[in-house]
């Protein structure tokens, strides 16, 4: 599915039922939550009567700084589950210096890469971030997405006054010299 077919369901809130595919699990690593750093967990869910698999951005935990390949506890339930969230794009990449990463702990996940990787029927265009309270070891205070149209307004407000002041400046520096040259001439008569 292009992107253009999932922008207008972007943000949308989704419940999906499946079972996860928990041996796939991937931590991404760098991301922060509350100004600490940490991890993303990210589990695939095999959906409910079907073999496509969506990636569920489940949720944050903290990195262990001492031991830094010791992964955090997080609770994965076996067995049929539903999952409320709402739909978005794959993660945003960071800087990672070098070859792409594999294995549980990784900087990026690149969809396409991780389906051939893993042979998972995963859809490669969007991602569902888990809502909800924290559980199952896992903090979701995910930013609020913000689709009002104040940032529209402050936008307006900008050029406005921006072409108000190009108009000032036309005036001052175009007309005004014409007045002060008649005011001189005026003067030495």
């Amino acid at each position: 599915m292009a992107t253009h077919v999932i922008d207008p369901l972007l943000h949308q809130s989704a419940l999906l039922r499946g079972q996860w595919v928990h041996d796939n699990t991937v931590y991404l690593d760098n991301r922060q939550m509350h100004a600490k750093v940490g991890f993303f967990v990210l589990t695939p869910l095999r959906l409910e009567g079907s073999d496509t698999v969506v990636m569920v951005q489940r949720g944050w935990v903290p990195r262990n700084f001492v031991e830094r390949d010791r992964l955090p506890k997080v609770q994965t339930p076996a067995g049929a589950v539903e999952v409320t969230g709402r739909i978005a794009l794959p993660p945003s990449k960071l800087y990672e210096p070098g070859a792409a990463t594999a294995g549980t702990i990784r900087q990026n996940l690149d969809f396409e890469l991780f389906r051939r990787e893993t042979g998972l029927a995963l859809r490669t265009d969007v991602s569902v971030i888990q809502t909800g309270p924290a559980s199952e070891g896992l903090l979701r205070d995910w930013p609020a997405i913000d689709v009002g149209v104040q940032k529209h307004y402050g936008y307006a407000v900008q050029w406005f006054a921006l072409a108000t002041l190009i108009v000032g400046l036309f005036v001052w520096f175009q007309l005004r010299p014409l007045f002060v040259s008649s005011k001189d001439r005026s003067t030495h008569v």
